[in-house]
């Protein structure tokens, strides 16, 4: 993808402003009129656009760490005597893979809106990108990308026209549209559908398009607010492994989902919301054997046989295997882990309340 070209530090008055960082005089398109309201960025101030390793910033509060994307310290949403995030202690590493998990109502979107500075929290601390949301914002929309579960689109809008729209309201140069446009479609796979109109897109399409558009300005962090939802089984296992491929960029990419064996495949680290409190978070297999939960291990033997036993760690895991080959000369075939997912791990933790 090719980066924008970063505007002068301090803006200019028009009349004197270099021609390179004015906005676009003629706009791609006028306002819809027909179709969903989509969620349009506020326009913004120039600024530096992100970079895949870049996580700079001065500190809100936190500390800032370059070791970490996200960090929310005692976040906290009330709506009346709703609590809807209580005491919300988050910590993403940069790089990883973050799934936040938790049924209806556990306050991932709430979470998510606050994140993208949508919302503003009661009370906590939080740190994107090394920014606070709430008296930052503009440094933070500038390096994050927000997909949320319902994104509208414009429906008199061509797939291509569509990232211009976005790209002039990120103020990204004119002269930079087309290489940009390009480089989104390709990575999405909607390179022959650039003349086609957003509504004739599947519903997979559509959501590739949305992950293009929160893309446009190159930004460190993507925040997903459930980006598989309604999508067929090739839809899903294009968008997981466009994600991974995102991943290899340097992103770092926080996603929510009820498809947890999704989730599984492609996070490094989860947390683990219920009514608003985080029960758990870490890499799954760490969260398990903090648990004290055991594995479940199926070997199948040269004959076809197969034999289950029970282990509680990774060592134990190792020394079983070590065991049953070089002890006891086993013809081991398969030796497989069976049941101890995220579905395992999510309803050992959850207790099924709902606020």
């Amino acid at each position: 993808m090719t980066e924008a070209v970063p505007p002068p530090p301090t803006p200019q008055p028009p009349s004197s402003q270099p021609p390179s960082s004015q906005p676009p005089s003629t706009p791609v398109a006028g306002p819809p009129t027909t179709g969903p309201p989509i969620a349009v960025p506020p326009p913004l101030e120039p600024f530096t656009p992100g970079g895949t390793t870049a996580l700079g910033g001065e500190h809100t509060g936190l500390g800032y760490s370059p070791a970490m994307a996200v960090r929310t310290l005692g976040l906290t949403k009330r709506y009346g005597p709703l609590v809807a995030i209580d005491d919300l202690n988050l910590n993403v590493p940069a790089g990883a893979v973050f799934g936040l998990i938790g049924p209806n109502g556990a306050g991932k979107t709430t979470t998510f809106s606050i994140l993208a500075t949508l919302l503003e929290p009661t009370s906590g601390s939080v740190e994107v990108a090394g920014h606070d949301p709430a008296n930052e914002a503009q440094q933070v929309r500038g390096r994050i990308g927000f997909m949320p579960d319902s994104l509208g689109v414009y429906d008199n809008l061509r797939v291509e026209e569509y990232l211009e729209f976005f790209a002039s309201c990120y103020r990204i140069p004119r002269t930079e549209w087309p290489s940009l446009v390009d480089g989104l479609l390709e990575l999405v796979d909607l390179t022959g559908k650039r003349q086609d109109w957003v509504d004739s897109l599947s519903r997979g399409m559509k959501q590739r398009l949305s992950l293009a558009r929160t893309l446009v300005h190159d930004p460190d962090v993507l925040i997903l607010d459930e980006p598989a939802s309604g999508l067929d089984p090739r839809a899903r296992i294009e968008l997981r492994e466009l994600l991974g491929e995102l991943q290899t960029m340097g992103k770092t990419i926080i996603i929510s989902s009820h498809i947890l064996a999704e989730l599984e495949e492609i996070c490094t680290d989860v947390a683990i919301l219920e009514a608003g409190r985080l029960l758990a978070q870490g890499p799954p297999r760490a969260i398990l054997e903090q648990l004290g939960g055991t594995r479940t291990i199926q070997v199948r033997l040269g004959d076809g046989s197969t034999r289950d036993y029970t282990v509680g760690s990774d060592a134990e895991q190792q020394a079983l295997l070590k065991r049953l080959i070089v002890e006891e000369e086993l013809p081991v075939t398969e030796f497989t882990e069976i049941g101890a997912g995220l579905e395992q791990l999510f309803m050992q933790i959850t207790e099924g309340r709902v606020q």
